[in-house]
């Protein structure tokens, strides 16, 4: 059962958690019940134009709003009031019928509820295969990111064990589109995938067959050129010094204008690199931080890096001024962890199916102290593949139950 989250969650400051049911999940209903007697001509704010209650209200929580009245819960997810941050999720079906269905997905915090994304259109998309008869116990990587508030893919294998995607598919939440970057030099899979500033970077990984050129490869595609003559494009960056980070689709965690990957995942032995992206240059990872690097990890605003140990279930922060990991929280339900984000604040895990008491995500407020944890359950019949933190959904109507 989903333990509700503070309506807050993922932007604001949040109160201790409360046995019963949040302000807005009680006060939901009444408000429903009396929307429909509410004039669609009521100012926003009785004596204000609307324009100007508008900039009042864009100071307010937007938990606050929601739990106010039906204009005013309009209003936050209108496309020109700042928008909250919500979690985002790709997920495949658990039913053995339906293998290889994919499902886009987001959690609203101020409504707790998931909403399908728009479908891509026909053409947009490629096949996106989680599981192949030649890797029957090995899921297939399907990789993402977060860049300037959209949701982007970059790699995945297609049948035939082909790169899926010759341009990045992305999602723009404020507009609810789908559009292509774009094309990639090399499109490839099973790569380093990662994001610093404004620039988003592929660096090593296989086509349809291992290539040394490809192995060695640096791109990098930067989302804030503009230009009326030059349209967005990928430059080649300084190559990688051997092939040995093409072995899995791994993170390249953006942190203090460098990108920092392991070539491994777990607590198998491994090799790091850190790439300096004003440099173009690389250079070898700390020795404490390749040595507590056992998990998933994301950076919170490209400052501070987390990681979960995910056999022992340990939440860690790292110190780069003693180049170690200092813990945070251990949890059971932080065991087997397959990806996380960050931002605001909070750290959000997406867990093993069935590992620490099922799927699903685990929000862990390390602003806090203690840190507290969350659980947000997975849809029906659904489990993660990965997940990220961006802005709400723009809507035209108030989600409903």
């Amino acid at each position: 059962m989903t333990t509700l989250l503070s309506t807050t969650i993922l932007d604001f400051p949040t109160t201790a958690a409360s046995g019963g049911r949040s302000t807005a999940k009680r006060l939901k209903l009444h408000h429903l019940l009396t929307a429909e007697k509410e004039e669609d001509h009521n100012p926003l704010l009785p004596g204000l134009p609307d324009h100007i209650a508008h900039l009042c209200l864009s100071l307010v929580p937007p938990s606050t709003l929601y739990s106010v009245c039906h204009s005013w819960r309009n209003l936050i997810y209108s496309p020109s009031f700042p928008p909250f941050l919500s979690l985002y999720a790709l997920f495949e079906s658990t039913e053995l019928t339906q293998q290889n269905s994919l499902h886009f997905c987001s959690f609203d915090p101020i409504s707790c509820d998931w909403q399908h994304l728009p479908l891509p259109p026909p053409g947009l998309d490629s096949r996106f295969l989680l599981r192949h008869p030649s890797f029957i116990s090995r899921k297939l990587p399907i990789q993402s990111v977060s860049v300037s508030g959209k949701l982007v893919f970059l790699a995945a294998t297609a049948d035939r064990l082909q790169p899926a995607l010759s341009k990045p598919l992305i999602f723009d939440p404020l507009t609810k589109q789908w559009s292509h970057g774009p094309s990639i030099h090399k499109p490839r899979r099973w790569c380093a995938a990662g994001v610093s500033r404004a620039a988003v970077f592929v660096a090593s990984g296989i086509g349809s067959h291992y290539s040394t050129d490809v192995a060695r490869s640096v791109d990098r595609w930067d989302l804030s050129f503009t230009s009326e003559k030059q349209e967005w494009r990928w430059e080649k960056m300084r190559n990688l010094k051997d092939g040995k980070f093409s072995r899995e689709a791994i993170e390249a965690v953006g942190w203090r204008g460098k990108l920092c990957m392991v070539n491994v995942k777990g607590d198998a032995a491994k090799d790091g690199t850190m790439y300096d992206v004003e440099k173009d240059s690389w250079e070898d990872m700390p020795e404490g931080m390749l040595a507590g690097w056992r998990g998933p990890a994301a950076a919170m605003e490209e400052e501070t890096i987390y990681v979960v140990d995910e056999s022992k279930g340990s939440l860690k922060r790292y110190d780069r001024l003693r180049d170690s990991w200092a813990e945070v929280v251990e949890s059971e339900m932080l065991k087997g962890a397959q990806q996380i984000a960050a931002a605001r604040g909070k750290v959000c895990v997406l867990r093993a199916d069935g590992g620490g008491g099922g799927g699903g995500v685990v929000v862990v407020d390390v602003a806090a102290s203690p840190a507290r944890l969350f659980v947000v359950d997975a849809p029906p019949g659904l489990q993660g593949v990965a997940i990220h933190i961006l802005p709400r959904l723009s809507q035209q109507e108030i989600p409903t139950k």
